[in-house]
């Protein structure tokens, strides 16, 4: 698989675990579930953003190698 698909597929995973993490506040809002999110979540989806723009570069890095190999 591509660098582009895996970051598609990372993407997604980490969209669709905001979505269930969203509707799992609805019925756990206590002050571990706020820190459940500072400590672990907030975290988790920064470093998956990151992630992406390092894929990015990445992916930029390779295509330049594969085109200076042709």
């Amino acid at each position: 698989m591509s660098m582009v698909g895996n970051k598609s597929r990372l993407t997604g995973a980490t969209k669709e675990l905001a979505t269930r993490w969203a509707e799992t506040r609805h019925y756990w809002n206590d002050a571990k579930s706020r820190e459940f999110d500072e400590r672990f979540m907030r975290d988790l989806f920064a470093g998956v953003d990151r992630t992406g723009t390092t894929i990015d570069k990445l992916n930029q890095v390779l295509e330049k190698i594969t085109s200076d190999c042709e």
